[in-house]
């Protein structure tokens, strides 16, 4: 059973729960599970903008040529670029250090393996258990080598103005980087594309990132209006996931922008299966659009692993979920903010429709949304006043909308999302589950 791993790799306080150590020991673990046919393990090591990168990239690197794979250090890179470029280069494996929409004294390390996909639960699972083994690791492996290119990043941004089906000339934009990974590579490439670019939130300190970006949606929302601006774009700290603002101010999701996208490609018949892949919490609003244009959506559980797995298996090209991580397989495997925006943006001059317009083919269904702060957070399964309040709200919602319950797998909170068409209805049963969360295993209380 996994412990280290939540739904998007190892997360913890740097240099507290994420040690030097264990960033070694995992690194060296996944070198060990992913070896090479030919020759050495090849690997690529990319971090966004937090303080203690450095400290985590030299140990992940130490931990990848002491299992004698030959390491690649690309500097501050988005998760999209490490997934291109592991696959583009034919290498074994790839290492993100990143806690992507996390504060920044949390770190992380995310794993792709070949051809830039997220490893599988079982994959994962074997890392863990290498990493955690008591056994000394045998010594008798060569010493792998390390080269520093952070020019590849360029060979990506190349790859993304190549894939993008129109420019973007004389649209106005604002773009939020959240003072992460994007920071240098967002705003010129889409000035490259013909637009006017606004930045903001560009300034990376190795404190402030995810100050901005999806969500913390404010200051985007305020210059897009106080520009005029034609879209507001917002990247999270290590750049695979957006959220959009129109014209007007109003903040788009991952789903309405699936609507979007799906919409387009289904009326020019290129949704392949008639089928896009969400998740057990993508708006109902969604599903309702999709069986209109007789599509069907599929549902996995929470995490873009899961909706990348599930589009391999049946084919979709559309996937991505409610938080902003959209994924066009065509273009890779997982969620790539940058190539998201920019083609919806296309869209948009393409239809000669505002993207207010574009948004409103979706009507999203009142969902609420709580993170309860708890130090265990998957002890609520076994409380038994937990569950009966579980229990209430799923009587109350049956028939007329849908419950969910979860332990974060990337940060210590209890999340609750209740969707009704009664948003009241919805409300009232989240916040009772909420209120029995926090008495039984808050922070403030209740047993832990």
């Amino acid at each position: 059973m996994r412990t280290l791993f939540g739904t998007a790799g190892v997360r913890g306080i740097a240099n507290v729960d994420l040690t030097p150590d264990l960033a070694l020991r995992l690194a060296r673990a996944a070198a060990l599970s992913l070896p090479s046919a030919n020759g050495p393990p090849r690997f690529l090591v990319g971090r966004d903008t937090r303080l203690s990168g450095d400290l985590l990239e030299a140990a992940a690197v130490a931990g990848l040529c002491s299992a004698g794979a030959n390491t690649i250090i690309g500097d501050v890179m988005p998760t999209p670029a490490v997934a291109y470029l592991v696959r583009a280069m034919d290498l074994d494996g790839g290492i993100v250090i990143s806690a992507s929409h996390n504060a920044f004294h949390y770190n992380g390390l995310k794993f792709l393996g070949p051809g830039g996909h997220k490893l599988s639960d079982a994959r994962e699972a074997d890392i863990e258990s290498l990493a955690t083994s008591p056994e000394p690791p045998p010594s008798d492996h060569p010493i792998g080598t390390v080269t520093r290119r952070p020019t590849l990043l360029r060979r990506y941004v190349d790859y993304l103005a190549r894939s993008l089906p129109t420019g973007l000339s004389g649209l106005r934009l604002v773009a939020d980087c959240a003072n992460g990974a994007l920071y240098h590579l967002a705003p010129p490439l889409l000035a490259e594309l013909g637009a006017h670019v606004t930045p903001i939130n560009c300034s990376p300190d190795g404190t402030n990132i995810n100050q901005g970006g999806p969500l913390d949606p404010e200051q985007l929302i305020q210059a897009v209006r106080a520009h005029g601006a034609d879209a507001g774009l917002a990247f999270d700290g290590d750049g695979d996931r957006l959220a959009l603002v129109d014209e007007n101010g109003a903040l788009l999701d991952g789903d309405q922008i699936l609507a979007i996208w799906a919409r387009d490609l289904a009326h020019r018949e290129q949704l392949a299966n008639n089928t896009v892949v969400g998740t057990v919490t993508t708006n109902g609003g969604l599903e309702v659009l999709l069986n209109s244009l007789g599509c069907e959506l599929r549902r996995t559980p929470v995490g873009d692993r899961y909706v990348s797995a599930e589009m391999q298996r049946t084919g979709a090209v559309l996937g991505g979920e409610t938080s902003g991580h959209v994924i066009f397989s065509p273009h890779l495997p997982s969620a790539d903010a940058l190539f998201v925006g920019a083609t919806v943006l296309a869209l948009m001059l393409r239809t000669d429709q505002p993207l207010s317009a574009l948004s409103a083919l979706m009507t999203k269904r009142p969902q609420i949304s709580l993170n309860i702060p708890a130090a265990s957070p998957k002890r609520w399964e076994s409380d038994v006043e937990v569950q009966r309040a579980v229990a209430r709200g799923k009587e109350i919602l049956n028939g007329r909308g849908w419950l969910l319950v979860r332990a974060s797998g990337t940060e210590p909170v209890i999340r609750i999302t209740a969707e009704s068409e009664d948003e009241s209805q919805a409300e009232a049963v989240a916040r009772d589950i909420a209120a029995a969360i926090e008495h039984r295993l808050g922070e403030q209380g209740g047993p832990q």
